[in-house]
């Protein structure tokens, strides 16, 4: 027979083992709801730098695939659409394995002319500062690549560019190929600032784990305010002034809210490459 001293003790110890069960419990969960809070962090992290690389700056305002992309989001905004339809016509979906063999004078001045649905832009190409770059967009233009292509990114906080050059219009497409990252060194870029009317390349360089150098392809971004950004991206041409006012038409039209699937903030504006070309002089 089991004294009352006994049962005492007995009910003390089962306390006891209750207690500390509850405790472990207790660490248990609290584990485990640091964890899932941590990965949360850790999935907004994530998922911040990859919408920069992807469409970048797209992720250092604060930086598309290009090629990318590290980013700030457009304010939504409705605002009548400044532009023309596009003209008939579709995108080129060929790729290529490598970079086309250098065919430019670095010594000659070429011109890319834009023409899209909002009017023309010319870019006054950087030749000898981003040889590699210049010869590729010369390649591509002479395919037709960029006929047709939509900008398919206008960021209007922290950073103020247009985003172009992805046939997809997801801000995943390139031509297949990746080209070195030229010109970080340009005088232009002072004070982590990349100037109004700069066209500079998008790509996936990560500058938190220093990776994705010479990652460009064929998207790039126009500046149509001063930005702060890191000279990351490749300066590699200078928008006419009358290039300039172009822009700031699609600019004041606004941008839509961030697509769910891409994260892109498309410009209310249609913009569309109906031909894009290079020209030597």
């Amino acid at each position: 027979m089991v004294s009352q001293e006994q049962r005492r003790r007995q009910l003390a110890r089962e306390k006891f083992l209750r207690q500390q069960q509850r405790r472990t419990d207790a660490r248990r969960k609290a584990r485990i709801r640091n964890s899932v809070i941590a990965s949360v962090l850790g999935v907004i992290v994530v998922l911040s730098v990859t919408v920069f690389l992807t469409k970048p700056f797209e992720d250092d305002g604060k930086k598309e695939n290009a090629n990318a992309d590290v980013t700030p989001s457009a304010t939504p905004s409705k605002a009548p659409d400044p532009c023309d339809k596009p003209a008939a016509g579709k995108v080129k979906s060929e790729t290529w394995k490598k970079e086309p063999a250098m065919s430019i004078d670095e010594s000659a001045k070429y011109t890319m002319k834009l023409d899209t649905t909002c009017g023309e832009i010319d870019v006054a190409l950087k030749a000898s500062a981003a040889p590699h770059t210049v010869n590729s967009f010369n390649y591509l233009l002479g395919k037709g690549y960029l006929d047709h292509s939509k900008c398919h990114r206008l960021t209007n906080q922290g950073i103020y560019v247009l985003q172009c050059g992805d046939p997809q219009g997801t801000g995943m497409g390139g031509p297949g190929y990746t080209i070195p990252d030229e010109n970080l060194k340009d005088k232009s870029l002072k004070g982590g600032v990349y100037p109004a009317g700069t066209v500079a390349m998008a790509n996936q360089y990560n500058a938190q784990t220093k990776q994705g150098r010479d990652s460009g392809g064929s998207q790039f971004f126009l500046v149509y305010q001063d930005s702060q950004l890191p000279p990351d991206y490749t300066p590699f041409g200078t928008v006419s002034e009358a290039g300039m006012k172009v822009l700031t038409k699609i600019a004041k039209a606004g941008a839509e809210a961030p697509d769910p699937q891409t994260g892109n903030t498309a410009p209310n504006a249609t913009v569309v490459i109906n031909k894009a070309a290079i020209t030597k002089s």
